[in-house]
């Protein structure tokens, strides 16, 4: 047997499927795989995009480093964040992750302390 003849052989042992139940059948991965894989990327990423776009002043935000802030100002490529009192960065608009809601540390009484203490 020579090499030229191994891929009939293998196509015969297969039972030499018609070419139209493979396009059939990649057709449907390719389907599968788009639904699945391809499609939620996409819509995520115009979700992205459109919450970038929305971004304004007082927004509270996290980025994708893990950096917390609050908008001091938004230009068409930067945004400033002010992470704490008087400190700013400057970040692109690009490494927003998304909107949240930072809530200030709850400052705890004195008289309850003391009451659990005894």
């Amino acid at each position: 047997m020579s090499l030229s003849t191994l891929p009939v052989v293998f196509a015969q042992a297969a039972g030499g499927g018609s070419g139209l139940m493979n396009i059939v059948f990649f057709g449907a991965l390719f389907a599968i795989m788009y639904f699945v894989l391809i499609r939620p990327q996409q819509k995520q990423a115009k979700e992205q995009q459109t919450m970038i776009a929305a971004l304004k002043k007082g927004d509270d935000v996290i980025t994708s480093s893990g950096i917390l802030g609050k908008i001091f100002s938004v230009d068409e490529k930067v945004v400033t964040l002010e992470v704490g009192s008087g400190m700013k960065l400057r970040m692109l608009k690009s490494s927003v992750q998304g909107k949240v809601t930072i809530e200030p540390p709850a400052k705890t009484d004195s008289s309850e302390a003391k009451k659990e203490e005894k």
